[in-house]
């Protein structure tokens, strides 16, 4: 169906409806750009809060018969404070929702119809104001609370990943626009011998679904996995994978900067491969033979990137994930606060914001559900030695920061508590204890008595800081053991670990 068919089947569509309702608009030649941001902003919440796919405004209908009356209104030739209509509009909106103008020939009569997509996951609002329609009627949504609540109650039901990413498509759009191989090869299915069995894997999976009204169209989950390209898609936009690095250990001096522009399943591989790339190598010498090896462990960088991308707040818009590298650490952020206290990721149950996304990444082979994701890095950073990384949650994002290798006399206190914290998390997920050897080999010690004197002193100092305790007091000095401290016997079931990051 070209987008003329495509446009005039839509009219049709609209205009069989019985009444201006909550998510539709017919008007003749009002093309106020106040207005038209007004309604943008209270379609955009009442099609949200009636579950549909759009709402939309048509000019060219009388709104009492509901026939084609034609109009004048021309939103390509208008323009409000120098801008074009459209790009103003969209500076006045917050969230960004996407919207578009179709016009189109009715009997050789002009219509145009403005199409707006749900608000995603908060209400819109136009110059501050958020709007909703209450009947046919445009009103101010903080006006009305019984709506505003059962709008919020909609965007805690409807996971971003069954959001729209593009719509009005043809099957050979789809597939077009989603890299289906990467999608077989990834989920080790064979790749289909034609074009509909692709499409019908693509729909099973939840990456597409087709709308027998619109078309075709591709899913958040299918476009955040596969999409070929994210700038297709206004609401993955900014979701793409920032990777900057930076010259020596501040952010004075970027040397490079690279968007990620392919989706998170189909380009992780390479990802990680560029992100490897971007740091220094360091030297060793093994038989007598010199070779490179990363100064950071590739599955750390795998296992924190991924958690980056999967566990994001997709509902804060205007910013997206990013890996930082610099010579002496790389820093990864993603977008929203963590579900679970900082402190607990390595024993926690797993819990995810975005459920779907989660289970898509572990069938694709890039994350696993079951939250051993911390444990795997807390253990490669003990193997190779390396400092304990830092969690900073801040109001809106989680950061980590992985360091490259520091002797023991070159870490700060902090970074000393912090490494004796992380090991105890580690040793009791394995069911075993913080000892004075553990410690000495945690930091690469010998078996000295001057090693099991530096031990005891890290020891001491967890302790004090209050994030280890005792596991048996009555134990003679030699035999004493150590956990966490939300793991000691008096402490079972309390989460007031002492901040120390």
């Amino acid at each position: 169906m070209s987008d003329i068919q495509a446009d005039s089947a839509l009219l049709h569509r609209l205009l069989a409806e019985p009444r201006e309702t909550e998510w539709l608009e017919f008007k003749r030649n009002n093309a106020d750009p106040q207005e038209i941001g007004e309604y943008i902003s209270a379609l955009a919440n009442s099609s949200a809060l009636a579950e549909q796919p759009h709402g939309y405004v048509v000019w060219g209908v009388d709104d009492s018969s509901g026939d084609i009356v034609g109009t004048t209104f021309r939103p390509e030739a208008t323009r409000k404070q120098q801008q074009d209509l459209e790009h103003w509009l969209t500076t006045q909106l917050k969230p960004r929702v996407p919207f578009r103008f179709r016009a189109v020939d009715h009997n050789g009569l002009r219509a145009v119809i403005l199409e707006i997509s749900p608000a995603p996951s908060s209400p819109v609002s136009f110059k501050g104001v958020e709007y909703i329609r209450v009947g046919s009627h445009k009103k101010k949504l903080a006006e009305h609370p019984e709506h505003e609540r059962r709008l919020w109650r909609v965007f805690d039901k409807q996971p971003f990943e069954e959001g729209l990413a593009l719509d009005h498509l043809r099957i050979e759009d789809v597939v077009s626009l989603l890299d289906y191989p990467a999608y077989f090869s990834q989920s080790q299915t064979p790749l289909p011998e034609n074009r509909s069995q692709v499409i019908e894997a693509m729909q099973a999976a939840g990456l597409a679904i087709d709308d027998v009204a619109n078309g075709w169209s591709i899913t958040n989950l299918g476009g955040l996995l596969f999409c070929k390209k994210f700038d297709r898609s206004s609401s993955l936009s900014r979701k793409a994978l920032r990777v900057i690095k930076y010259r020596g250990t501040s952010r004075v001096e970027t040397i490079r900067e690279q968007v990620g522009d392919r989706g998170y399943a189909a380009g992780f591989d390479g990802l990680i491969q560029y992100v490897m790339e971007q740091m220094e190598d360091s030297e060793v010498i093994e038989s007598g033979i010199r070779r490179s090896v990363n100064q950071i462990p590739e599955l750390v960088l795998r296992e924190l990137i991924a958690n980056a991308l999967i566990h994001q707040d997709f509902s804060l818009h205007g910013t997206g994930p990013m890996v930082e590298v610099f010579n002496d650490r790389v820093e990864i952020t993603n977008p929203g606060r963590p579900l679970i206290p900082q402190e607990r990721f390595v024993d926690s149950t797993p819990l995810s914001r975005n459920e779907h996304l989660a289970r898509a990444a572990r069938l694709m082979g890039i994350s696993e559900e079951r939250g051993s994701g911390w444990d795997k890095v807390a253990l490669t950073v003990e193997v190779n030695q390396l400092p304990a990384p830092i969690v900073e949650v801040t109001e809106w994002a989680t950061r980590v920061v992985v360091f490259t290798s520091r002797r023991l006399d070159q870490l700060d206190k902090h970074d000393r508590i912090r490494a004796v914290y992380l090991h105890a998390c580690l040793r009791h997920v394995l069911r075993e204890y913080v000892t004075n050897s553990s410690v000495r080999s945690r930091f690469g010690l010998p078996a000295t008595a001057s090693a099991s004197v530096t031990a005891s002193r890290l020891i001491k100092d967890a302790v004090e800081a209050g994030v280890i305790a005792v596991y048996d007091p009555l134990a003679g000095t030699r035999a004493m053991k150590y956990v966490p401290i939300w793991a000691a016997p008096d402490r079972v079931g309390r989460d007031d670990v002492s901040s120390f990051a």
